[in-house]
């Protein structure tokens, strides 16, 4: 009789544990995308505990969470999200937010003074590529003539600011690429190991169709793309080891 009292309540204590495993509150890490650009400025609201925040510059935010709790996301330029924390979201500790744009009728439009800018005026054409800073440093060296053109070879500055412009490139295929999938995703369909995804992602983005896909925000091809490149770097892992 003590042995079935023992093994009941030690199965009592389990029950209990496994119940109330999801009530506790944790931080939970996350970020808000739209057509894959990160999104500033959007506000996080946790309406189950009352907590809020915003995200940054790169789309981040923190929020403090329990397994069931409603996450309401909100901007002025966005369509109002809801999204209740599931087991899956609680256990991995962080969420990618896919939001929409809210398109905004307006029934007239006042143009003042202040949105004037060079583009309106025909001074340059209007939709003209962004540089980079570090583009438009080798723009600014590649295309002047004469003396400063030739400094510009002879001290291997061109060759430097080319290495530099492609860099950033990598980098920012790599930001992007970081929240594009989840690790499952790495683990269970392209067979990567999981200490190999990040080693694996940075292999990635040194091709540079990848990179293209990557920059022109093409989903599908980016997906037919890493299928490719996963089959490569598992070769060449397998290659590395037999050696």
């Amino acid at each position: 009789m003590r042995i079935n009292n023992t093994l009941l309540l030690f199965i009592l204590l389990l029950c209990h544990s496994m119940y109330s495993q999801g009530d506790l509150v944790k931080t939970l890490r996350g970020r808000i995308m739209v057509d894959g650009d990160y999104v500033a400025q959007v506000n996080v609201v946790n309406q189950t505990l009352n907590l809020s925040t915003t995200s940054n510059e790169a789309g981040q935010f923190n929020i403090a969470v329990k397994e069931g709790d409603l996450l309401v996301f909100t901007a002025v330029n966005l369509v109002t999200l809801r999204k209740y924390i599931n087991e899956e979201d609680y256990l991995s500790g962080s969420i990618l937010v896919e939001a929409k744009y809210n398109s905004i009728a307006l029934d007239e439009v006042v143009i003042k003074e202040s949105t004037i800018t060079a583009e309106s005026l025909g001074i340059i054409p209007v939709g003209q590529k962004k540089y980079t800073q570090a583009e438009r440093k080798l723009y600014t060296a590649t295309s002047g003539g004469g003396i400063d053109g030739l400094l510009n070879s002879i001290s291997g500055r061109k060759a430097m600011l080319k290495k530099v412009v492609v860099i950033e490139k990598k980098q920012a295929a790599y930001d992007r690429l970081i929240y594009l999938f989840e690790d499952d995703y790495y683990t269970d369909k392209l067979k990567i190991s999981a200490e190999y995804i990040s080693g694996f992602q940075y292999y990635c983005v040194e091709d540079n169709e990848f990179v293209a896909a990557i920059e022109s925000k093409n989903k599908t091809l980016i997906k037919f793309l890493i299928v490719i490149l996963a089959e490569k770097y598992k070769k060449v892992n397998t290659d590395e080891s037999v050696n």
